[in-house]
């Protein structure tokens, strides 16, 4: 069985050497309390300044942040019920399917790969 080959961060281009960071442990976790903090920034930041909004309810603090939750939570909800209407098994196009073919072995071009 072939060896995976050790990554190197010194291999990486600039930008993936940039962004590596995200790959180490613990760094999920920071992502998540990074995205809260700005998500209570920004609701509380709705409390500065003065709205003039069309309707009345876009007036009270925190509308928009409320409204854009509910709507992409029911979006997923919307989708996941979607999901049940159109889902085919798995054998749904048969032997038409690409992925369905078989190809005789003599046919296939087969290399072994050794190490370089």
């Amino acid at each position: 069985m072939l060896e995976k080959p050790q990554d190197n961060p010194e291999d990486y281009p600039a930008l993936g050497r940039a962004i590596s960071w995200v790959d180490r442990p613990g760094s999920l976790r920071k992502i998540i309390a990074a995205l809260a903090i700005i998500c209570v920034l920004t609701f509380l930041a709705d409390f500065t300044y003065e709205k003039h909004g069309e309707f009345a309810v876009e007036d009270l603090p925190g509308f928009y942040a409320v409204f854009g939750f509910v709507g992409f939570s029911g979006l997923i909800v919307l989708a996941r019920f979607l999901r049940v209407l159109i889902k085919r098994p798995e054998d749904f196009y048969g032997n038409k399917a690409v992925d369905g073919e078989v190809y005789p072995p003599d046919q296939l071009d087969i290399s072994e790969q050794g190490d370089a």
